[in-house]
């Protein structure tokens, strides 16, 4: 303070024409601080110098104290004058209430700015589950209560918080080392002195409590004192913040010029030099140090770095500049009542004041120095870390810095140095382990949000990131990984060419298409032989028609399903069937009538001849030829995305659009089925070689059978089986009517030529 004063004193760009003065008083004891307090503002005590002061001897700012309590006890008397107080380590929050200290300012930031950033810092390392101990005062009551709702922000629990003082009951320390040492957290936050620390850390060392990671308040974690005490070696690996370090021109070189005789009065300069020189001076009894001989000098001693030291300074120049703005006020342009200025040889302290609140400068070091509306600085801390201690020394080293300043995100940054940490590795303090991608976080009943269990993710959702509290569902046409961390494409299902069973069926298609006209080759080159022209070889050839295209739309019903395919499959399906039923139903109607026309007098077959059996095949396929008009004219067959029957894939499926034109399509085919057998069962026990009812019986025999069991087959079969069973039904049916029809005939033809004769056809047998 003094260095700064004088150097302000020398400079003639600051108070040009006046001088800055000061007094020092004892601030040993609450008492004494506060008697020293009212003093300095009350002008009651003698002038000392009438050269250099105006008035009594009252002060127009108050530097001081360097603890949180005095302050508050002295700052909130002074407020009541409206004299500044700054102070260059007092960070309680508390004295940022305006209400209470109007008048308070300090040039270190506030202890609510440090627990943010200690907040922060735990959340980096991932300890989520940490103990809090303070001291029993403002600053750690206060500072703990930040931090504990800072943590709560960051998602950090706090498994327990205990208090207590140095001078305090012992059974305070005993209910904290009881704490601490049945804790699961392994890393505990300090907000307490130096004294405190010395305290709880000998204790925990008497006792063996080891393996905890400290985290410290920047009233401790630099303390050189804390290498004097027993248990310092546990202490090694801490982390706290501190405010950053500077560098003062000139400073060190006025500081080694110092001598007791500078300061006779000064009880803490005796200490310190006998401290520093192991020798006692001429007022001082100590049997065991040799007298000074006052040769000594600070000049060889080893200097340490300066940060909080660098506040005072900055007190100083604040004080001088917010009066240096007060004296220099032009009358018309001031800040008070229609822009007058203070009287500068009776200014108030409130005046002082007002200039304080807005003062804007920057040091010679370039730090910009200001003050917000509650009389706060800007705050900007070092991340130091305690990484090698023994007695009487203690080596930090800053491996990261918060400022409070920048945006959230990017406030706390580690510069990459390395941790030196108390164990091998970085310290785990976690309530619950992590929940990994594919699970969520499920809450213990009355624990808090840090204690949780992990359970997999419902099926059809999925959670992408760590410590996920919800999983979410996958869109509709996605389904999760086997780790349920990721939303993959559903894989789509429809009867292909490519598989094994979409190869088979269109093998046995094309088979079936191939034999039939290969049936058709052999009819046709035989088709003036007797057991052709006998069975009415141009239904036959007809038949064998419809049949061929029968195997071949089996194959609209394979490959994945498009708008011409849907409305192709069902429409060919439907109106090949009933053509192949309805020559069916015409040979078997033949064969009836035939028999009927050799009756005496009968002239039947005048009325079913060849044009009445074209008509007939014509006229039952034209209906269904209508109901299918109808079925693509009102609700059409379309592709449809089935994603109900599996949950993780899609059916590529043909939708029916009109159930009921499905159904009136198998229906009408199934009438004509079932009228073709009755009729063929009629016929069955008709003589004579060529007549082929029992042929017809048994191949309608055969296709009722298989389309009655495709109904609850195609209702049952999920996914691409549904089509498979409609395609086996198809090429059931189809091979059925091939083999009972024409099998016989083309092995007569073939291999037995000799029955194949007009006397073989008439030959009557018995059936």
């Amino acid at each position: 303070m003094i260095f700064a004063i004088e150097e302000i004193n020398k400079n003639p760009a600051i108070l040009p024409n006046h001088t800055l003065g000061y007094r020092i008083h004892n601030s040993c004891g609450m008492t004494n601080i506060i008697k020293s307090a009212i003093d300095l503002v009350s002008g009651q005590r003698e002038i000392i110098d009438e050269r250099n002061c105006t008035k009594a001897d009252t002060v127009q700012a108050v530097l001081g104290h360097s603890g949180s309590a005095p302050t508050v006890a002295f700052a909130r008397v002074i407020g009541r004058f409206h004299v500044p107080v700054l102070s260059h380590f007092a960070t309680c929050a508390c004295l940022s209430d305006r209400q209470q200290f109007p008048s308070f300012f300090r040039t270190i930031p506030s202890d609510l700015h440090q627990s943010r950033a200690l907040a922060k810092l735990v959340k980096y390392f991932g300890w989520t589950w940490v103990g809090a101990i303070s001291n029993k005062n403002d600053y750690g009551i206060n500072g703990i209560s930040s931090f504990i709702h800072a943590a709560q922000e960051e998602r950090v629990c706090i498994e327990y918080y205990q208090a207590f003082e140095q001078t305090g009951p012992p059974e305070e320390l005993n209910k904290v080392l009881e704490t601490v040492k049945y804790s699961t957290s392994k890393v505990i936050v300090a907000f307490m002195s130096h004294r405190e620390v010395n305290v709880l850390a000998a204790e925990l060392f008497k006792q063996n409590i080891t393996g905890l990671q400290w985290v410290g308040s920047d009233a401790w974690i630099t303390d050189h004192s804390l290498t004097e005490h027993e248990g310092h070696s546990i202490l090694v690996g801490s982390l706290g913040f501190v405010i950053s370090r500077a560098q003062i021109p000139g400073l060190e070189e006025h500081l080694r010029r110092i001598h007791p005789s500078h300061f006779p009065g000064s009880q803490f300069l005796k200490n310190f030099w006998e401290d520093v020189f192991d020798c006692t001076l001429n007022n001082t009894t100590n049997a065991q140090r040799k007298p000074c001989s006052g040769l000594e000098t600070l000049q060889s001693v080893e200097s340490s770095e300066v940060r909080f030291t660098n506040n005072v300074y900055k007190s100083v120049y604040a004080v001088a500049h917010a009066l240096h703005n007060l004296v220099m006020c032009e009358e018309g342009k001031g800040p008070f009542d229609n822009g007058s200025c203070a009287d500068i040889a009776h200014f108030q302290p409130w005046q002082v004041l007002h200039y304080l609140q807005n003062i804007n400068f920057t040091t010679s070091e370039g730090e910009r120095v200001t003050f917000d509306h509650n009389g706060d600085s800007t705050a900007r801390y070092e991340l130091v870390n305690i990484q090698h201690v023994t007695s009487g020394t203690m080596h930090v080293a800053t491996v990261g810095v918060f400022d409070a300043t920048l945006p959230s995100d990017r406030q706390f940054v580690m510069n990459g140095m390395k941790i030196v940490w108390g164990s091998d590795t970085v310290p785990v303090s976690v309530c619950s382990e992590s929940c990994p991608p594919g699970k969520r976080k499920v809450l213990q009943n009355r624990k808090p949000v840090c204690c949780y269990d992990c359970m997999l993710c419902a099926e059809g959702e999925i959670s992408n990131i760590t410590d996920s509290i919800d999983c979410y569902k996958c869109p509709i046409d996605y389904w999760p990984n086997t780790r349920r961390d990721t939303c993959i494409l559903k894989e789509t299902e429809f009867l292909s060419y490519a598989e094994l069973m979409g190869l088979i069926l269109t093998f046995f298609s094309l088979m079936g298409a191939l034999l039939t006209i290969f049936i058709a080759l052999v009819f046709f080159n035989f088709r003036e032989t007797p057991i052709v022209r006998a069975n009415n070889s141009e239904l036959s050839f007809l038949l064998l028609f419809s049949l061929t295209l029968c195997f071949l739309c089996s194959l609209t019903f394979i490959g994945r399903p498009s708008e011409w395919s849907c409305m192709l499959r069902h429409t060919a399906f439907g109106i090949t069937f009933v053509l192949c039923i309805s020559c069916v139903l015409g040979k078997t109607l033949v064969v009836l009538m035939a028999f009927r026309a050799t009756l005496p007098g009968s002239s039947v077959m005048k009325w079913f001849g060849p044009a009445q059996q074209r008509l007939s095949v014509l006229g039952f396929t034209l209906i269904q030829i209508i109901i299918c008009i109808l079925w693509l004219s009102i609700s059409p067959p379309f592709p449809y995305r089935n994603t109900n029957h599996y949950k993780e894939k899609i059916i590529l499926e043909c939708a029916l659009g009109s159930a009921v034109g499905f159904w009136a399509v198998l229906g009408y085919i199934g009438i004509l089925a079932v009228l073709c057998f009755l009729l063929a069962f009629l016929a069955r026990k008709l003589p004579d070689n060529f007549n082929e009812a029992k042929f017809i019986t048994f191949s309608m025999l055969i296709f009722c059978a298989v389309w009655i069991t495709f109904i609850p087959a195609y209702v049952s079969s999920p996914g691409k089986f549904t089509v498979a069973v409609e395609i086996f039904a198809i090429l059931a049916s189809s091979y059925g009517l091939l083999f009972c029809i024409f099998i016989p005939k083309c092995y007569i033809i073939l291999l037995r030529p000799e029955q194949n004769t007009v006397e073989e056809i008439k030959c009557k047998t018995l059936f």
